[in-house]
């Protein structure tokens, strides 16, 4: 993906759509579309899957919780959105096999009358997988959990064991991305939309963007505008048409990273209950132990969060009911929060109890579509429905939808043989060829070969960490890593999972990347010291709020 190239091709081109958004949304759409054979080209304001879709809790899931809100209220929403979300699940496991897994979850559970109720549950959603299942769920006593998860305090009578996928988000929507410019997309980042141009009608024909890089402008014309940009989809649908009345609700959700070793297990949790009825998970997670989430209503639209003390604490509280060890806030290595876009139905109702499920608008004046709501697991048939509306609107023809058999890129020779490959190319560890299979799939072998021609390039870029410098050369040349949180966060995934470590990357990044790009002094510091105040603002605000 060469950006310069790109940019060119946005100025001088007429595409048959445009998409707004990074996320997992907006490249599902443009996989879709290029797929189908339509000139595609997406712009996203930020680094790619930098917002809602690197901030999930990494599960890929028919929703448990919205099954039993489906009984509990027989809603056939609900329901019908736990049975494609499980269809899903499979699709997205095979579709990038490096970047997924299934991950069995233990749920410890009071009393017999409980574990009853959730043992029959889970095996409704386990009918309801059909074939697509990863496993039947299965009663577990007490010796049994604690066999599972060693460090379960002992406060329970049975556990249920259930199965569901498991995701690395950020590179998941980086592959999507990657596989859209592989099919012919083009698609740039750090791109913001500022304004829409309008014919005589009222119907858009091009917008306006600058390029948050250089400040330099963009005219894109295309034939048709998609926004996919999941909680800040009302402030594009309002650019598009001021009449239009918002429609999505934000909630907003935070998880803690806490190490491994408070829970060292295969295993995952699944704290079945709160005083406010929502659900916490405690999932291995790369070498640690992600925990979450919280939920609440929220009028804040920002990027990059953290959690603040008070989520913290509310995490810690029933973590520690159900974990050995007496978890402290001092623990925690790291945090996210990530905004959720909800499609509002019913406006008393709280966050927790909207359905997940999306909805595609059309605007009759401008003829701007926006995809609304959604989840990851079912990113791929929203984008299969918002390509639909756009061919329609396109030619009044729908071509056959094919994403559910494009493997994504990187993901075409398995695990086993690439580790072999590599361990003739280049004498890599087994931590550091872990890493880049694990999150590069078949480019891992690009990463080697550099190493291989470079004694540089084979040095590790801080010594208690996965990442080399040919894996840092490697996401500059080819994965449109343009600033140093680019690379840190968005491609290494590191800020994500402990803070500590990306404060000590962001230094020789910088440096590595000042000299690739031909930063001016100035560049380089303000790249650096940018970064480095953001982040550490956010882990202030985590320990001292």
């Amino acid at each position: 993906m060469q950006r310069s190239t790109f940019l060119r091709q946005a100025e001088e081109e007429i595409f048959d759509l445009c998409i707004i958004g990074g996320g997992a949304t907006g490249a599902g759409c443009a996989v879709d579309a290029a797929l189908r054979g339509l000139k595609v080209i997406l712009v996203e304001q930020n680094d790619f899957t930098s917002s809602t879709s690197s901030k999930s809790t990494k599960l890929i899931h028919g929703g448990v919780r919205y099954l039993e809100q489906a009984v509990k209220k027989l809603s056939l929403d609900q329901f019908k959105m736990v049975k494609k979300g499980l269809k899903e699940r499979k699709t997205l496991l095979e579709l990038a096999p490096f970047l997924t897994r299934p991950v069995s979850l233990v749920t410890p559970v009071k009393n017999i009358f409980a574990g009853l109720y959730y043992y029959f549950g889970l095996k409704v959603y386990d009918m309801l997988s059909g074939n697509q299942s990863l496993g039947a769920s299965k009663w577990l006593s007490k010796t049994e959990a604690l066999k599972k998860i060693s460090t379960l305090k002992q406060n329970f009578a049975c556990a249920i064991m259930y199965y569901d996928g498991q995701l690395d988000d950020q590179r998941y929507g980086m592959a999507l991305v990657q596989t859209a410019s592989q099919l012919g997309a083009t698609v740039l980042n750090h791109i913001k939309v500022t304004e829409f141009k309008k014919d005589s009608k009222g119907e858009i024909t091009s917008l306006f963007a600058q390029n948050m890089l250089d400040a330099s402008t963009l005219n894109i014309k295309a034939k048709c505008f998609i926004n996919a940009t999941g909680p800040f989809s009302d402030h594009v649908r309002l650019m598009a048409n001021n009449k239009l009345k918002p429609r999505v609700r934000v909630s907003k959700g935070v998880h803690i990273i806490l190490p491994k070793s408070i829970m060292p297990s295969t295993n995952a949790l699944l704290i079945p209950e709160t005083e406010d009825g929502r659900l916490v998970f405690a999932i291995p997670y790369q070498d640690n132990l992600l925990v979450g989430t919280t939920e609440d209503e929220t009028a804040l639209i920002t990027e990059d969060f953290g959690p603040d003390k008070n989520e913290v604490e509310y995490i810690l509280k029933y973590v520690n009911r159900y974990l050995t060890g007496d978890i402290q806030p001092s623990q925690v290595i790291a945090g996210f929060g990530g905004l959720r876009p909800l499609v509002q139905a019913d406006e008393n109702a709280a966050t927790k109890e909207l359905v997940r499920d999306h909805i595609i608008e059309t605007d009759k004046a401008s003829k701007l579509i926006s995809v609304l709501g959604g989840k990851w697991t079912t990113y791929r048939l929203m984008a299969k429905d918002t390509i639909d509306i756009c061919e329609q609107q396109l030619n009044n023809n729908i071509t056959p939808c094919n994403t559910d058999t494009q493997v994504l890129y990187g993901g075409k020779i398995p695990t086993a043989q690439l580790h072999e490959n590599i361990k003739t190319i280049v004498s890599f560890s087994e931590v550091i060829i872990n890493h880049i299979v694990n999150k590069y799939g078949d480019n891992a072998v690009a990463i080697a070969q550099l190493a291989a021609g470079s004694e540089k390039l084979c040095n590790k870029i801080i010594e208690n960490a996965p990442y080399t410098y040919a894996e840092l050369h490697y996401v500059l040349e080819n994965e449109m890593a343009c600033t140093v949180k680019d690379v840190v966060n968005g491609r290494f995934g590191t800020q994500l999972l402990n803070w500590k470590l990306t404060l000590n990357l962001i230094q020789p990044v910088g440096n590595y990347m000042a000299t690739y790009f031909g930063w001016t002094a100035l560049q380089q510091e303000e790249n650096i010291n940018n970064y480095e105040a953001e982040l550490q603002k956010m882990i202030n605000a985590s320990i001292n709020n």
